[in-house]
Parts: C-alpha cells; sequence; structure tokens
C-alpha cells in the first residue's frame, strides 16, 4: 500500500502513535525528487511517499501529481502488486516495463521493475505492479523493525471504482480487494491482521 505523505517524519511519528506500527527510512527517488519509508509487514508493507526535492517534482509528472494528492495532508494512493511475471502482465495491459531504482540511508541501491506506475493508460487509482530486483532480505516488507503490536499483513483493502474495471484490470479482482460502489475512485481504508482481529486503518 502507498500512503502519499506530505511530511515523511510526521506520518511516521503519527503511525507510530496511533497505531504502534513502526517505520524505517526507505531512501530517495531522484529523478521525482521524492523520498520513502517504510512500515515493513513480512510479505507485504505500508509505503510513505512524500515530495523533499520539489524544483525536481515539479519537473515530474509523477512527483506534480504526489504534490497535488498531498496538498490537504496524508492520503491513500493505490495499491503496488508484487509481479513475478510482469513482461506478461505488462504485454496484457499494453503498459511498458521501466527499471527503477532509489538509494537507501546507507547508500546502497534498491532496483525494480515496473509497469503502470506513470503510465497515463493506468487510472491513478488501479493497482501498478512491481517486480523486485533485490535479494530476500532487502526486500522492503522484510527489513528489520520493532513494531508496538502484533501484526501480520495487509488482510484486505476497500476501494472505491469500477469493480468490472478492476477485474479486467487484474485478469480476475483478488479476494483482498472489496470494491465500494459510488464516490470518487480511490483507496478507502486498509485492514491489517493483528492478534485482536484486524486493525483498520
Amino acid at each position: 500500500m502507498v500512503l502519499g505523505s506530505r511530511d515523511l517524519e510526521a506520518t511516521a511519528k503519527r503511525f507510530l502513535d496511533g497505531y504502534g506500527l513502526a517505520s524505517v527510512p526507505g531512501g530517495h527517488h531522484a529523478a521525482w525528487g521524492t523520498a520513502n519509508r517504510i512500515v515493513p509487514l513480512g510479505h507485504d508493507y505500508v509505503e510513505f511517499l512524500a515530495v523533499v526535492d520539489r524544483p525536481v517534482a515539479d519537473a515530474s509528472g509523477f512527483g506534480r501529481f504526489l504534490a497535488e494528492l498531498t496538498a490537504e495532508g496524508d492520503r491513500w494512493f493505490t495499491v503496488c502488486m508484487a509481479d513475478d511475471d510482469i513482461d506478461a502482465t505488462a504485454a496484457r495491459l499494453g503498459l511498458d516495463v521501466v527499471p527503477g531504482a532509489r538509494l537507501r540511508p546507507d547508500g546502497s541501491e534498491v532496483r525494480w521493475r515496473g509497469a503502470g506506475l506513470e503510465d497515463p493508460r493506468r487510472d491513478t487509482w488501479l493497482p501498478f505492479f512491481i517486480h523486485w530486483q533485490v535479494a530476500p532480505d532487502a526486500y522492503p516488507g522484510r527489513m528489520p523493525v520493532e513494531h508496538r503490536i502484533e501484526v501480520g499483513g495487509i488482510a484486505w483493502v476497500e476501494m472505491a471504482g469500477d469493480a468490472a474495471r478492476l477485474t479486467e484490470w487484474l485478469d480476475g479482482t483478488p479476494p483482498s480487494i472489496r470494491v465500494l460502489a459510488g464516490g470518487e475512485p480511490g483507496i478507502r481504508a486498509v485492514g491489517l491482521s493483528i492478534t485482536e482481529g484486524v486493525l483498520v486503518l
């Protein structure tokens, strides 16, 4: 899950104080003028993504979009789905597969191949796809962290949008995504599996 953030440190504090969820620095995306923090959840993760270099972001379509999205505060952006056959998915949807990278705080580089994030053929509420090119222990969801609660991963996502369009986009809708009727398309809530049941973000 990707959450657009106005201020990474403020968002991190809000999630730690309000939900008991800790986060770790992710790194910088030089081409977009953005940076992120990661809430590792094992197989899943929540990403806080913020503009940190406004001149660079203003020169990037994605950077401008993120700045507009978060103009009035933090806001859910979309779902990022890991895809081991991203070339086939991209071919089915007519998307380009593009390389991506960011620098972690320790100076190491994290690489991936993505499809759909900046592509105008993807409605912004629809998931985009990513294939990680990292060692297993470098996967964002497995970064070491100490949450204040026991959390297992993402249980479900609620979004408003066109259910038929989502099913076509994903070639079948995962049972963990609930589509709500009416309203502006976009993420409404995210449920995390915890010991007591579900924590709703």
